[in-house]
């Protein structure tokens, strides 16, 4: 009987940990956890006596606030966060760099966006509405802020 109690509670903070570290904000596994904990206990309580549910709840409160302690130290959490950094960034078009009638070349397929060179410097381009395919030439018809606007050349 002491295997079934030890299971249920072992499997009970193992639901408890996936709650906070691989599913947190769905509630299902930490309230599972917590239920498979109390069913241990009440079956210590019921089964082997007084005195052996005691120490199973002692057993499992200390093993439950330890787990606690280790988790809210800020050296468990960094080892957990992402340290990568976003580099992506929107077209900066400074003054008098590109105008309306400018024509360049498609890079990639614009499906309606994709990106385009114009004077040797690489841009994300958005179409109206048509799909034009890569290394087509292309005109600006309107620039509105840090979106570019663009049109196929017919040849």
């Amino acid at each position: 009987m002491w295997t079934v109690i030890v299971i249920l509670i072992l499997v009970g903070i193992l639901m408890m940990i996936l709650e906070i570290i691989v599913i947190p904000g769905s509630g299902v596994a930490g309230i599972l956890g917590f239920v498979l904990m109390a069913i241990g206990i009440w079956l210590a309580y019921s089964r082997q006596g007084v005195e052996a549910g005691h120490i199973t709840l002692g057993v499992t409160a200390a093993v439950n606030i330890i787990g606690l302690i280790l988790t809210l130290r800020s050296k468990t959490w960094k080892k957990a966060m992402l340290n990568t950094v976003n580099t992506g960034k929107v077209n900066e078009i400074k003054s008098g760099e590109l105008k309306v009638g400018e024509v360049g070349t498609t890079i990639s397929r614009c499906a309606p966006m994709g990106k385009a060179k114009f004077n040797n410097t690489f841009y994300e381009v958005s179409t109206l509405s048509e799909f034009i395919d890569q290394e087509q030439k292309i005109e600006i018809i309107r620039i509105t802020g840090n979106k570019i606007f663009i049109k196929k050349i017919n040849n």
